[in-house]
Parts: C-alpha cells; sequence; structure tokens
C-alpha cells in the first residue's frame, strides 16, 4: 500500500502520537433525531435544527479533548466541527443518512450538495467517510452496484489527495433480527469476506472501518455473555485473526451502537486475539445515555453527563486501545 504525503499528512492530524486513530463518532443523523424524538415523547419532525446541532457541539467540544479525531456530517456537524479541540483531526460523512429503502439491498446514496472537494476545501476535513450495508450473501447485481459505488468514492478521493475511510456494516438480506443468535453466528464470515473485498486496491480505501467479527454477547464465557453461545471464546478470538489476516489495509474497529461494556470486552478481546487493529471510531458507546438526559432536562444536564460519564466512558476506550498497532505499520510506511 502506498499513500501520497498529503494523505500522510491529513492520517497523522487523525491519529495520535503512536499512530493510533482514536477517534469519536458523532455523525448520526436520522437515528439520534428518532432517538431524541422517542424520549422528548414528540414526533421526529419536532427535532429542530438547532437542536440537532446544540447535541453535536455538547459532544464535540467535550470529548474531543479525549480524542484524536472527530467523525461528524455536513448536515448538522460543521458547527460542532469548529468547536473541537485543537488536538482532534476531523472526518466527514459523505453518504445520505439511512439507505434506500424502496427496493432490494440497502443501496446507498450520497449527500446532494456535497462532494469529496467540498468536504476537503471548504469544511477543512481531514477524511471522507462513507457508509455502506454490506454482505458477500446477497445478491451479486445488488453487491456489483456497491462495488461500483466505493470505486467511484476511491476515485473522487484519491483525486483530492485525501484519505477515504469506508465503513461497511453486515445485515441478513432476508430480514433476520442482526442482534440474534443465527447472525451472530454467520457474522464472522460477512466481517472477514467484507474486509477481504474491500481491501482490493481498485476500490481505493484507505482505512477499513470495520465491526468486531463477532457478537460478544454471544461469546461463552464473555463479560457480557448472555447464556447463549455462538461461539467458545477460543473461537472468537481466532475468528479476530482470521479477519485482520485477510485485511491489506489499516482497520479500525467501529462500536455499532453497542453499550461501553460491551464494546470493550470487544476490544479486550482484539487484545487477546493480538491483531493489528489501528485504534477505533466510537460513537454511541460514549454518548448515547447522554440523549435522553437531554431530550427531557435540557442542555445543561447533557454537559454535566458528558463531562463525567462521557469522559469516563471515552477514557475507558481509551485504555483499551493501547494494544492498537500504528496505521503505519498495516500501510508499509
Amino acid at each position: 500500500m502506498s499513500l501520497s504525503a498529503g494523505k500522510i499528512k491529513h492520517m497523522d492530524a487523525l491519529s495520535n502520537s503512536a499512530g493510533v486513530i482514536a477517534a469519536a463518532a458523532m455523525d448520526q443523523r436520522g437515528s439520534l433525531q428518532k432517538s431524541l424524538a422517542s424520549a422528548k415523547g414528540v414526533s421526529q419532525k419536532d427535532i429542530t435544527d438547532e437542536m440537532m446541532e446544540e447535541f453535536k457541539v455538547a459532544v464535540t467540544r467535550i470529548l474531543t479533548p479525549h480524542a484524536s479525531a472527530i467523525l461528524l456530517d455536513p448536515e448538522w456537524g460543521i458547527p460542532a466541527s469548529k468547536a473541537r479541540s485543537s488536538n482532534a483531526g476531523l472526518l466527514l460523512a459523505y453518504e445520505a443518512s439511512g439507505y434506500d429503502n424502496t427496493q432490494p439491498g440497502r443501496l446507498p446514496d450520497l449527500l446532494p450538495h456535497v462532494s469529496v472537494k467540498r468536504i476537503k476545501e471548504d469544511f477543512g476535513a481531514d477524511a471522507v467517510k462513507i457508509l455502506i450495508y454490506y454482505t458477500p450473501f446477497d445478491d451479486p447485481k445488488v453487491n456489483d452496484i456497491k462495488h461500483a459505488f466505493v470505486e467511484r468514492i476511491g476515485a473522487e478521493s484519491e483525486a483530492y489527495d485525501i484519505p477515504f475511510f469506508l465503513e461497511f456494516v453486515g445485515y441478513d438480506p432476508e430480514g433476520g433480527d442482526e442482534k440474534g443468535l443465527e447472525f451472530a453466528k454467520k457474522k464472522p464470515v460477512i466481517v472477514t469476506k467484507s474486509m477481504e473485498e474491500f481491501s482490493k486496491p481498485q476500490y481505493k480505501v484507505d482505512v477499513l472501518k470495520v465491526e468486531v467479527p463477532v457478537n460478544a454477547n454471544y461469546v461463552e464465557g464473555s463479560s457480557v455473555f448472555k447464556g447463549e453461545a455462538a461461539y467458545t471464546r477460543a473461537e472468537a478470538l481466532d475468528f479476530y485473526r482470521k479477519a485482520a489476516d485477510v485485511a491489506t489495509k489499516p482497520f479500525i474497529y467501529l462500536s455499532a451502537g453497542v453499550s461501553n461494556a460491551q464494546f470493550i470486552e470487544s476490544l479486550n478481546m482484539a487484545a487477546e486475539s493480538g491483531t493489528d487493529y489501528s485504534g477505533v471510531l466510537c460513537g454511541r458507546a460514549t454518548w448515547k445515555d447522554g440523549m435522553p438526559i437531554y431530550a427531557t432536562k435540557g442542555l445543561a444536564a447533557l454537559e454535566d453527563f458528558l463531562a463525567t460519564e462521557g469522559v469516563k466512558n471515552i477514557e475507558a476506550v481509551n485504555a483499551a486501545i493501547t494494544g492498537a498497532t500504528s496505521w503505519k505499520k498495516k500501510a508499509g510506511i
């Protein structure tokens, strides 16, 4: 893997002194609106632009002193990008929130008023982030559309000399429960095959933003074990290693909306397995308990939560990634 001097400069801005990406995520849009509306007992349209921006600014201002970077969105996140700590680099989402539900395959789309040029030059970001829903077990025609989609973003990012972070989230094309036992059994193969696919050079991805390859709730003997086992701990650790081995690009783990305790346990297993992951991009596992607080008690109560529990959560994640490997090693720099 070869990176341009420009991309290396941006990657350094997103990393800590050890070359590890310890990033926070606050690019949630539709899911944040829904959660705030539910906690407030109102409809989603009653969650105003001002509320979305206020929430994002608070999370960013209070948590970025403890992060190497922050992931935001161009829709409500630009004020927050100006409130981030000087030590934190900036990633911006390029995809539209959610997916096309008028046809099968969870097809992605881009924000119509955004381009890589604008992400870099107008908003001052250090990286472009794209999220797609992906499983190797979907219709090949669906996946071909997604492959072409990613190829276009990779080419656009290369043209503007800015790192491209690709996040892929597995799902069941048959509509099964992605938090359930049966999907947990399929998850290691879905994650591993997806990492292998998007490591291919034609996509021009610089960092793979990946799910951990197991669901810690179903790992026998894990600290968050729920009683039903999809794998032994030894099997789970082996799944971590197999997924890491197929990645030829630096990869970081995403929290995927799980609790802080579950994400910490997942990272502990990554350390135990010895994978060469290069950090995290962690969102709701750090701040999601602040959503009902903000919805029912207001900004000051949210800020109090973030300054205490939020900081404690992000510091717990930072402690859990001390065994992560610099992205430069995986990138051959």
